[in-house]
């Protein structure tokens, strides 16, 4: 049987406020264990919640990033449930009321089309604590640093159809959330993590399958993957007889499986009702108004950009646009040298392929953009060779000055003497006597690789230094000649 996908996700954000969502105590990342719980994080009694105004800030700039509705009267809820890293044994929320209601995100796919993904929600939650099991043998340490941490919850609606379109979505989100500041998106800290619901259902059918949720998968490789072992899972179960069942499930990556938590629970199940130590927020427009006033531009937009003010591709454009850094850093590089579309290039194969190796992000790169610009324009007016180019994009890497200092010092500075050229591509030639006898004697179709050897030889001859065109030119003519 043929079987549809679908897919909707869970995501958690931790936002970036200075502290808790409902008390003053430190969000730094990092501290000793339970250092960063106050009396309020920790439910001590007589003890009460306040909200942070900047969390409900970054929550309604969320949501004005996507076009969603800003409720008018938000409202916090007591979701109950007991698990060793929840100190209050519940858990504050929302329900009914969430400060984010409908939006929609658009999605860029590998094949050049795109989609809309609808967000049924963003509320604002408070974080657990973390369960520790590393280093306790056969116990559990808790650490309550987390706890009381804010979170915005993005619920999407069940509108993805694959795994690449799953992670296509968490990428854009992950992009918004970093251009708008309101959280640093680390899924190696777990500042950002999802939920993964999946389900099956025959091809053509309007009615949804049982669905499982995968829990806490933290990175853009392991949702890709969690969803494909998971529906590969369902579908052999499906088709042997059996019957999916509701339930909260684990992502292994060592095993590369889902394997059974706990059953999922629904809405009932954790006895919801509004939290009496917090009045309903009511949200003006002229704040809503104020938080529109600072959103930046936003990764969609400035793909758009890009591809009209600098000629660039849908490809490259939504490359360099992936980070609000890496878009800044790439409009610098083309400011110094003038030229997009080698900025583009450079940035995407040279600087990001030296970042990749060395796990850096583009804010600790040891090339600045003036500096890559400088060299780009040394390419651009005939100083240096493209090959030459990335010697001296490792020299300034490794701390030995800009462009020109490394060309100077080294001696790098291409051979553009006509005369000279000549000369070295005539002593190539007199060398070579038999391979341009081959040379002229074969179908111009077959003469590509013979030419790209005598091109090769006199790069050699002049140690890289020669104008690449004018040996070409040059070395056409010579061969023409019979």
């Amino acid at each position: 049987m043929s079987w549809e996908t679908v897919i909707g996700l869970e995501i958690h954000v931790q936002l970036a406020t200075r502290s808790k969502i409902f008390s003053g105590a430190a969000t730094r990342f990092g501290a000793p264990p339970n250092t960063q719980a106050c009396a309020v994080d920790l439910a001590m009694p007589g003890t009460l919640p306040v909200l942070n105004r900047e969390a409900l800030r970054m929550a309604v700039k969320f949501g004005l990033a996507i076009g969603a509705d800003i409720s008018e009267t938000a409202v916090f809820d007591r979701k109950n449930y007991f698990y060793p890293d929840l100190p209050k044994g519940y858990q504050i929320s929302q329900l009914d009321f969430p400060v984010v209601g409908r939006g929609a995100v658009r999605i860029e796919l590998p094949d050049g089309s795109s989609k809309t993904i609808g967000v049924t929600r963003a509320h604002l939650e408070e974080d657990a604590g973390k369960s520790l099991h590393e280093d306790f043998h056969g116990m559990t340490g808790i650490d309550l640093n987390r706890a009381g941490t804010p979170l915005l919850e993005i619920v999407s609606e069940p509108d993805m159809r694959s795994a690449q379109e799953a992670v296509a979505y968490l990428k854009q989100i992950h992009s918004i959330v970093r251009y708008l500041g309101i959280s640093d998106g680390n899924m190696a800290e777990g500042s950002m993590r999802c939920d993964i619901n999946v389900s099956l259902r025959p091809a053509g059918s309007e009615e949804f399958g049982t669905r499982t949720e995968i829990k806490n998968v933290n990175s853009f490789r392991f949702v890709e993957k969690a969803i494909q072992v998971e529906v590969e899972r369902q579908a052999e179960l499906l088709e042997s007889g059996g019957s999916v069942r509701q339930e909260t499930r684990l992502y292994d990556a060592n095993r590369n499986e889902t394997r059974p938590m706990r059953s999922k629970e629904v809405a009932h199940d954790y006895r919801y009702f509004p939290e009496p130590d917090l009045l309903p927020i009511q949200i003006s427009a002229d704040f809503i108004e104020s938080v529109r006033g600072e959103l930046p531009e936003l990764p969609a937009g400035k793909v758009q950009r890009f591809r009209e003010q600098y000629g660039l591709s849908p490809y490259d454009a939504s490359v360099l646009c992936a980070s609000r850094e890496l878009a800044d850093y790439f409009e610098q590089v083309a400011s110094v040298c003038a030229d997009a579309k080698a900025s583009a290039n450079w940035v995407m194969v040279e600087l990001l392929g030296r970042l990749n190796r060395n796990n850096l992000e583009i804010g600790e790169s040891r090339v600045s953009a003036e500096q890559l610009g400088g060299l780009i324009r040394r390419i651009l007016d005939g100083t240096i060779s493209g090959k030459i180019a990335k010697t001296v994009f490792e020299a300034i890497w490794d701390g030995e000055g800009d462009a020109d200092e490394v060309i100077e010092a080294r001696g790098l500075r291409q051979l553009a003497d006509s005369g000279a050229i000549e000369k070295l591509v005539d002593e190539t030639l007199a060398a070579n006597a038999e391979q341009v006898g081959k040379y002229r004697a074969s179908a111009p179709e077959k003469r590509g690789k013979m030419f790209g050897y005598f091109v090769g030889q006199v790069m050699k001859a002049s140690k890289g230094k020669a104008n690449p065109q004018q040996v070409n030119e040059l070395l056409r003519q010579r061969l023409d000649e019979e």
